[in-house]
C-alpha cells in the first residue's frame, strides 16, 4: 500500500502577475526531484508533477484519496508539447486550440504510448490544455515537461480558489504551494473530447456548450 509522506508544506507567495523567478527555480526543481506541489491556473489551484513519473503520480492518487483508475489532465505551454505526448491529431484540434487557448478547454486526444497508463487511466486518450496563466506558463517552460494539472483538493471537496484552501485540505502532504492570491475560481475548465465525431462535452465549465456549439454537431 501506498502511503502519504507526511511533510512540511512549504509556501511561496508571488506577488503582482510577475513571475519570481527564485520561486520558479524551487518549484521547478521540486516537480524534477518527483515532489507533487500545488500551483495557480486561471480555474482553481491545481496539484502539479512530472507525469512520467510514476511515484509521482502514484503520490497524487494518494495525496487526494483519488481512484486511481480515473485518468490525470495534464498542462502544457504549447502546441509543440501537446504533439510530444499525443498521436493521430484530428486536425480540428488546430483550429479549436488557437481560438480558445490559452484558457480552460480540456481537449481530449489519443494519447501516445510513451504515457504511463496511470496518466490515463488505460483510456488511450488524455487531456490536455494551455492555462491561461502565466506563472503556471512559465513552470511548465522551465521544466520543458508538462505536468499533471489535476485539482488541489481532496476528492469530493470543493476546488480550492486560495492557497488558504489549499493548505487546509492538502497541508502536510504536499512540499509547496505556489501563492499568487486568489483564482478567478467560477467554474473548472471545459472538457471537450475530441477522438469521436462529432466532438463530446464531457464537462460544461468556464467556456459554453453554446461556444463550442460548432464543433458539436457532424
Amino acid at each position: 500500500m501506498i502511503r502519504c509522506r507526511v511533510m512540511l508544506t512549504q509556501r511561496l507567495k508571488i506577488h503582482g502577475n510577475s513571475a519570481d523567478e527564485p520561486a520558479l527555480e524551487i518549484a521547478s526543481a521540486a516537480i524534477v526531484g518527483g515532489s507533487v506541489i500545488a500551483v495557480p491556473t486561471e480555474t482553481y489551484y491545481a496539484l502539479a508533477a512530472d507525469p512520467f513519473n510514476l511515484q509521482a503520480v502514484d503520490q497524487i492518487f494518494v495525496i487526494k484519496g483519488r481512484q486511481d483508475w480515473k485518468p490525470l489532465l495534464l498542462l502544457v505551454d504549447s502546441v509543440d508539447q501537446v504533439e510530444k505526448i499525443t498521436e493521430d491529431i484530428p486536425h480540428r484540434f488546430y483550429e479549436i486550440a488557437e481560438r480558445f487557448w490559452p484558457g480552460p478547454l480540456t481537449l481530449v486526444l489519443p494519447a501516445a504510448k510513451t504515457l504511463p497508463r496511470k496518466v490515463t487511466g488505460g483510456t488511450g486518450t488524455v487531456g490536455v490544455r494551455i492555462p491561461d496563466h502565466v506563472l503556471t506558463r512559465l513552470l511548465i517552460g522551465a521544466i520543458d515537461l508538462p505536468i499533471v494539472g489535476t485539482s488541489a483538493n481532496l476528492s469530493g471537496h470543493p476546488p480550492c480558489s486560495t492557497a488558504d484552501q489549499v493548505l487546509q485540505q492538502l497541508g502536510g502532504k504536499i512540499e509547496l504551494v505556489l501563492d499568487q492570491g486568489q483564482t478567478k475560481g467560477t467554474a473548472p475548465s471545459t472538457v471537450l473530447d475530441l477522438t469521436r465525431e462529432p466532438a463530446r462535452l464531457v464537462r460544461e465549465g468556464s467556456i459554453s456548450a453554446e461556444q463550442l456549439s460548432s464543433y458539436l454537431s457532424s
